[in-house]
C-alpha cells in the first residue's frame, strides 16, 4: 500500500512538473473542528484545535493546479462523562494533494486524497493523561473537499472538510468497532 501511494505521488508530481507553468511555495495555519464518527460515538462532541504547515501550488493552467501540502494537524474529539470533560487528542502529520479548479478570479473548488501519519494519541481528563497510541492505527486515509480564495498578493484563505475513509481503531476490537476522523478546517496562508 505504501509503495503504491509513493509511486502514485511520484507519477502525479512528475506529470505535474512536466506541464507546470509555475510553482509557488507557502505556509498556512488555521482552526480545526475535529470529531470522530462511526460506531459508539453518540456522546462525542467536536474538539477545537489547530493545523499548520507548508504547501506548494503547481500551476498547470489558468483554471487548474495541484496543491500538495505537509501539515501538522491536531484532531480527535471531546466527551463529557459524569461531569468530567475528556479529550481524545490525535495528532497527525497529514499529506493532502488537492486538485484546485479555479471557477472565478482567485476562487477555487478543491478536492483530493489525504494520507495521515499518527504522531501521538492520548486521552486526557481531570489532569491525567493516558497514551493510547497502541489502540489507534498509525496510518489514516481520507478525502478532502473545500473552497479557497487567493489574492494577487499571495495571501489566501480556505475552508475544507476532511472525510475519514479508514478505520482509526487498532487492536482486538478493531473489526467490530469502526471509527473515522472527521475534520473541518478553516485556514489562512501565504504564497511567497
Amino acid at each position: 500500500m505504501k509503495k503504491l501511494l509513493l509511486c502514485t505521488a511520484m507519477v502525479v508530481f512528475g506529470l505535474a512538473s512536466m506541464f507546470a507553468q509555475e510553482v509557488k511555495f507557502g505556509a498556512k495555519a488555521g482552526l480545526n473542528l475535529a470529531s470522530v464518527t462511526g460506531d459508539e460515538t453518540d456522546g462525542l462532541d467536536s474538539r477545537t484545535s489547530f493545523h499548520l504547515g507548508l504547501l506548494g501550488e503547481i500551476v498547470i493552467s489558468d483554471k487548474f493546479s495541484l496543491q500538495p501540502e505537509l501539515l501538522y494537524s491536531s484532531q480527535g474529539a471531546k466527551e463529557s462523562f459524569e461531569g468530567i470533560d475528556i479529550d481524545l487528542k490525535l495528532d497527525y502529520i497529514n499529506l493532502p494533494i488537492m486538485a484546485k479548479f479555479y471557477v472565478a478570479d482567485g476562487f477555487s473548488l478543491e478536492l483530493g486524497p489525504q494520507l495521515g501519519f499518527l504522531m501521538s494519541a492520548k486521552v486526557e481528563g481531570e489532569g491525567e493523561s493516558e497514551d493510547i497510541k497502541d489502540f489507534v492505527k498509525g496510518i489514516d486515509f481520507g478525502a478532502n473537499f473545500g473552497v479557497g480564495y487567493k489574492l494577487e498578493s499571495g495571501l489566501n484563505f480556505g475552508a475544507r472538510y476532511n472525510l475519514g475513509l479508514s478505520n482509526i481503531n487498532d487492536g482486538e476490537d478493531a473489526d467490530q468497532i469502526k471509527n473515522q476522523n472527521s475534520v473541518i478546517q478553516i485556514s489562512i496562508g501565504y504564497f511567497f
